[in-house]
């Protein structure tokens, strides 16, 4: 969905500052309940453009390898999709990683490996590089980075895309409740900007429509 004006494009970041995925969970299990809080106006129509293009975070962190991974200099010139969420999620997290990576695999083979996704763990303490690796594979995930590090880099990493992330909270009865943005940065190879929002309603047949523009640095 284009946003036209910048009334549209500041209701959209409205939008996103304000959705957060409420996941709870235990510490060796994924039992909990998740809820997402978004505009039924932007429900499965795709990309929202906005308005103001988004700088791509000046983030280092650490890969599912156990490497320095440097998000700028690793993606330049790369369409690059960006989603915060953690593997203890119940279902969102999976959800968005599993439809984007069913778009992806209907991409010509330059266009799969030309595209990025990169998945930011909201719960390191738990999202190990091991257990993030065996996660996102098991959402057909395979070629997929994974990053974890400290809590406040990552906040202070997403709070400019508009994507705010609490600490891990644990509670009396061992859940730990994880509240984080659930929306997918979309940026683009031209200027390496991020100029697309997909929310978490987005299914891979609205990926599917669209990747192939958004590889190209093009508005859907």
């Amino acid at each position: 969905m284009r946003s036209k004006s910048a009334g549209v494009a500041l209701a959209a970041v409205t939008v996103l500052s304000l959705t957060l995925a409420a996941c709870g969970g235990g510490d060796s299990d994924d039992k909990g309940v998740a809820t997402v809080k978004s505009s039924p106006s932007v429900k499965d129509k795709g990309a929202i453009v906005l308005d103001t293009p988004k700088q791509k975070p000046d983030l280092v962190l650490t890969d599912t390898d156990g490497k320095k991974y440097d998000l700028i200099e690793r993606t330049k010139g790369k369409p690059t999709l960006v989603y915060f969420g953690y593997t203890y999620c119940p279902d969102v997290c999976s959800m968005v990683m599993s439809n984007v990576a069913l778009a992806k695999a209907k991409l010509p083979k330059a266009d799969q490996d030309n595209l990025q996704v990169v998945f930011v763990t909201t719960d390191p303490d738990r999202d190990t590089p091991k257990r993030m690796r065996s996660w996102l594979d098991g959402q057909g995930g395979k070629d997929f980075t994974g990053l974890t590090g400290d809590i406040e880099t990552i906040q202070a990493a997403a709070k400019p895309l508009g994507i705010f992330i609490e600490k891990p909270k644990k509670e009396k009865d061992g859940t730990v409740t994880v509240n984080h943005g659930a929306e997918v940065i979309g940026f683009s190879p031209k200027d390496d900007k991020g100029h697309w929002l997909y929310m978490t309603e987005t299914t891979t047949t609205a990926y599917s429509r669209e990747l192939p523009s958004i590889v190209k640095g093009q508005n859907p």
